[in-house]
């Protein structure tokens, strides 16, 4: 615990030394596509999601730098998806800002940036580690909305993360900081092991508490904390939006678990309430706001909302009167939910890149008039995306949705059943918004009847993202069981 073990943070070193490099080769780069860019990140995230696979498959927890750093198979199984989350996500953004005078070096190498402080967010073990992760993902992220400088609309939203953003990071630090004032510790585990022995502080922890909640709230986009999410999603070039949809929902999910499940679980009965009324107001605001948006990106970003209540619905049913033996179930499933919808989501914003054209956004919901005429396929494989979202089977986002609804039913309370029956009311309502995409799709005429064309990478990419949704959906066990063995494993420690 005291030696700094640099071989368990191989990986974030790989990908700190690989962001320079890409940097410094950027400066030599003449190809207006940047090709030799574009394919060296790939290259490098490829390398550190297969190391991050690799260590998870070896199932060891180990530390590093003196107990800071933690490198467990949650940690490594979250890092690698959030490699491949960006690996897609940039395949799909290539050719939209190619077309706006924003396939520039920085849009990898900030990608690569942000992705390193998600890395760092998940191995961390101490609240500075999180806080460094937090920092550098979320500057990178800023920077990245403003890529299209001249845009008012980008620089507008741009302010708003940033603004929003900080005063997230402060509510956070300031949660943190009450936690440390009460346990004289910034270790995670330390702090867990004061908790258990019971503090006469218990007041300042409290306090505390509520403060790292709403921090959480902030950066997971939920109600009522979600306002910069419709704002941000929709002003940012949709290649962003994708970039911040995407992994960065893997790193708040992680740090949720490292920071309330992993070092405030004594107090679950305190922040549970508070996921518990997170969750409902997600349900609402995002379910019943979705309805009324004409703009795509805008009813995504309402969609997220929702999303993230629903998944926090999981989070708030693992400790049921002082009991933890459901524990395992309840987070497993909310991390099948956050993986799951990061891989629908990825597809439903590379559909809007994807229609978009030079000098043309298909952000609205009228572009997607007649897509199955011009292009069945992709008609097709969009109808799979919102199917997942809305719950409908045989798609991942049915059984990831049955099995939050299984954790709560497990539970055996009767408020937590209430709270499931609530939860399929408002899924049933947020039907209405995605089966309403689907009909546009297959029953609206096209105001454009050219056929469709796309790039081979981003055609091939695409296919397999809306298969992997089909497929998840009708054999989820292996995932599954891939994401209950890493939280029975992180718990465990």
């Amino acid at each position: 615990m005291n030696d700094m073990n640099w071989l368990a943070i191989y990986p974030e070193i790989l990908l700190l030394v690989m962001g320079c490099v890409v940097a410094l080769v950027d400066l030599w780069v003449t190809d207006e596509q940047r090709r030799p860019t574009y394919w060296l990140t790939q290259l490098s995230m490829a390398i550190v999601a297969g190391m991050h696979f690799y260590y998870f498959d070896a199932g060891f927890t180990t530390y590093a730098m003196q107990g800071m750093v933690v490198a467990d198979p949650m940690g490594h199984l979250l890092a690698g998806f959030a490699c491949v989350a960006t690996m897609i996500a940039l395949v799909y953004a290539r050719p939209y800002a190619g077309v706006r005078e924003m396939l520039k070096g920085e849009l990898f190498i900030l990608s690569l940036f942000s992705l390193l402080g998600i890395c760092v967010m998940l191995s961390a073990n101490n609240f500075l580690v999180i806080y460094l992760g937090l920092e550098l993902m979320s500057l990178s992220l800023y920077a990245l909305v403003a890529l299209r400088r001249d845009h008012a609309v980008s620089t507008e939203a741009a302010m708003k993360y940033f603004v929003l953003g900080a005063l997230a990071s402060g509510f956070l630090l300031y949660g943190l900081s009450m936690m440390y004032g009460a346990t004289g510790s910034l270790s995670i585990p330390e702090v867990f092991d004061v908790i258990a022995k019971g503090v006469p502080n218990r007041g300042v922890l409290v306090f505390g508490v509520v403060f790292v909640v709403a921090g959480l709230a902030f950066k997971l986009g939920a109600a009522p904390f979600h306002m910069w999410v419709p704002d941000v999603y929709q002003g940012a070039p949709t290649a962003i939006t994708l970039l911040i949809g995407g992994a960065p929902k893997l790193a708040a999910f992680a740090i949720t678990i490292r920071l309330l499940v992993e070092g405030m679980i004594g107090l679950a009965v305190d922040w549970q309430q508070m996921l518990i009324v997170l969750s409902v107001m997600s349900l609402l605001v995002g379910n019943l706001a979705a309805i009324a948006q004409s703009n795509i990106k805008r009813m995504l970003a309402y969609s997220t909302i929702a999303n993230m209540g629903f998944m926090l619905l999981a989070m708030a049913s693992g400790v049921v009167n002082n009991n933890t033996l459901s524990a395992a179930n309840a987070y497993s499933s909310a991390m099948f939910y956050a993986v799951t919808y990061v891989l629908t989501t990825l597809g439903t914003f590379g559909m809007v890149i994807l229609l978009a054209r030079a000098g043309h956004e298909a952000e609205e919901l009228k572009d997607f008039a007649g897509l199955a005429k011009r292009s069945p396929w992709f008609a097709l494989v969009m109808t799979l995306f919102m199917f997942s979202l809305a719950g409908v089977p045989p798609t991942v986002g049915f059984y990831a949705k049955l099995a939050v609804l299984q954790a709560l039913v497990s539970t055996h309370v009767d408020a937590y059943l209430y709270l499931a029956i609530f939860a399929v009311v408002l899924s049933l309502i947020g039907a209405f918004y995605y089966l309403r995409v689907v009909k546009v799709m297959f029953f609206d005429e096209p105001a454009d009847k050219t056929p469709l064309t796309t790039p081979g990478d981003v055609r091939v990419v695409m296919s397999l993202n809306g298969l992997a949704v089909l497929v998840f959906g009708l054999l989820p066990g292996g995932l599954m069981a891939l994401c209950a063995q890493a939280i029975v494993k992180a718990l465990a420690t």
